[in-house]
């Protein structure tokens, strides 16, 4: 797992005071591939605002008009680029489509901190200077195999994977540690008829209950379905308008998101997990002030692969009312 340096903890913990030092200015962009509608950004730029106001740093986040508009995204970010920001803040959903404008950020001396979701192949891959986010693939690996408790313990397991926005960088490492837990797990229990299919579940409430409803028509005998996203939330709305028991078919996702939580509760989601959007935002806001200040380089932070249960539903609900979860 990444871990923050010493060097940040202490800058941190030094800022969290009652004083703090003016950013002098401090102007910070965060551009990324969700629109205002999603409520899972909702909670990132509460991080953001918070750590931008601490610090009292002029700061931006730009929304796309359409849902996972990777256009939309570069052409934001070099509309903000225009406007010399000491910091773009962004996420990388593609390998590609976001290199020319990072290099050309960080030529023009802008610091630049991948947020939420980082090339594939980091640095390697990006002239970005430090990821803030969660790993996918361990992710996805953990959320199945947290799910996999509740597999019945005879008779065949047919799963569903929902790729929520095929060939984005988030959706398919996501699935991508799933079906590794998959592979796996048939490997352990070779006397068992373990099966699975992926399908383009799409990033909307409405789309996902509609293709993954038609799925289970067609595919009544499904042990769970795993959505890359909190879209699963659809499903259980139509497992419920058809009268279908919770748990009857497992499902779980991530981002605990007020949807989502609600499912939760009712018993029709059984894990999520938890990537901790407020500390997105917040952070590398922080690593932004502290380069600024001390010439500090930003570090690579992970947010976390924490499994959440229903049992903890209540409380989590209670902090995403107040936009902190």
């Amino acid at each position: 797992m990444k871990k923050l340096t010493a060097m940040l903890l202490l800058g941190v913990a030094l800022i969290g005071g009652q004083t703090v030092a003016r950013a002098d200015g401090l102007n910070i962009v965060f551009t990324h591939h969700s629109s205002a509608s999603n409520t899972f950004w909702q909670a990132v730029k509460k991080g953001f605002d918070d750590a931008c106001a601490k610090v009292e740093a002029n700061c931006n986040m730009v929304f796309t008009q359409t849902e996972g508009s990777v256009e939309q995204q570069v052409a934001n970010m070099r509309a903000a680029l225009a406007a010399k920001p000491d910091a773009l803040l962004t996420s990388i959903v593609d390998d590609h489509a976001l290199d020319d404008v990072i290099k050309e950020a960080r030529d023009a001396g802008v610091l630049v901190i991948a947020v939420n979701v980082d090339d594939t192949e980091g640095t390697k891959g990006n002239a970005r200077q430090a990821f803030v986010g969660q790993g996918f693939k361990p992710a996805g690996y953990s959320l199945a195999k947290a799910i996999s408790e509740s597999f019945p313990k005879d008779g065949p397991i047919k799963v569903l994977v929902g790729i929520s926005a095929p060939g984005q960088n988030w959706s398919e490492s996501r699935g991508a540690g799933i079906m590794q837990f998959l592979d796996e797990y048939k490997a352990a229990h070779k006397d068992r008829d373990v099966s699975w299919e992926r399908i383009d579940s799409g990033t909307d409430l409405a789309i996902t209950s509609d293709r993954v409803g038609a799925y289970l028509n067609a595919h009544p005998d499904t042990t769970a379905y795993f959505d890359t996203g909190f879209w699963c939330a659809g499903v259980a709305r139509v497992l419920a308008d058809r009268g279908v028991a919770p748990g009857k078919v497992l499902l779980g996702g991530f981002d605990l998101v007020p949807e989502v939580l609600q499912q939760m509760q009712k018993g029709y989601v059984q894990a999520l997990v938890d990537q901790q959007p407020y500390m997105q935002g917040f952070m590398p806001v922080m690593e932004a002030y502290l380069n600024k200040k001390i010439g500090l380089a930003p570090s690579d932070i992970d947010t976390g692969q924490g499994i959440v249960r229903p049992k903890q539903a209540d409380s989590i609900m209670a902090l995403s009312a107040q936009g902190l979860r």
